[in-house]
């Protein structure tokens, strides 16, 4: 385990989900929900020490970026050093809520997939709300918004989007809910109306493999 992972864990218990970084197995099967042939721009909410982060940095096309929102500045450091060399990755030391203004600074118009470690079931209702908003908003049609985490409460907020899929993944400690929300595609070339949205579905398994 990463020394600096543990120690900004002791100091941010409630920034960061968990005392431990991410299983290997956790790791490879949140990546195998990334279609990485068709994936431009992906974001990463609280990435932490980079163990997703790295894992989708080795799979995504040379063309793509990589977003990290990471508001720990140690981490955040931790995180330039890393990915220095590496012109695709864009490491910011700023609120997950910050993304639609960066996606602007930098011609971004839609991201095809984010990612989320980030602990939602401690923030106030008003703002996660309001950062769900923002992560439907940034993504494609047909864009997927994926998380990971110890409790599966946030599939009740996050009714905006068309789709969830979840299954409860033993092989990490703690164990973790990965849940896929999906964005629908725009229906004859322009974008469903709130009266036409399906309703959210939900498929749960649990799994011991990756």
């Amino acid at each position: 385990m990463n020394a600096l992972f543990f120690k900004r864990f002791l100091k941010r218990p409630f920034q960061i989900a968990s005392i431990v970084p991410s299983s290997k197995a956790l790791v490879e099967r949140v990546a195998k929900k990334i279609d990485f042939d068709r994936a431009q721009v992906i974001a990463e909410y609280g990435p932490g020490e980079g163990v997703h982060s790295r894992e989708i940095a080795r799979r995504m096309r040379p063309d793509a970026r990589l977003l990290l929102f990471e508001l720990d500045p140690a981490l955040s450091r931790l995180l330039q050093r890393q990915f220095s060399d590496d012109p695709r990755i864009h490491v910011l030391n700023r609120d997950a809520a910050d993304l639609p203004v960066e996606m602007k600074m930098r011609g971004i118009n839609h991201c095809d997939y984010i990612l989320s470690g980030i602990p939602f079931s401690i923030l106030k209702l008003d703002k996660k709300r309001a950062l769900l908003k923002k992560t439907y908003d940034a993504l494609v049609p047909g864009g997927s918004f994926i998380i990971y985490q110890v409790t599966n409460e946030l599939k009740q907020h996050a009714t905006i989007f068309d789709e969830a899929e979840s299954e409860y993944f033993l092989q990490n400690i703690p164990p973790m809910f990965i849940t896929e929300f999906h964005k629908g595609p725009f229906l004859n070339a322009r974008p469903r109306s709130k009266r036409r949205r399906r309703p959210q579905l939900e498929h749960l398994s649990s799994r011991n493999s990756a």
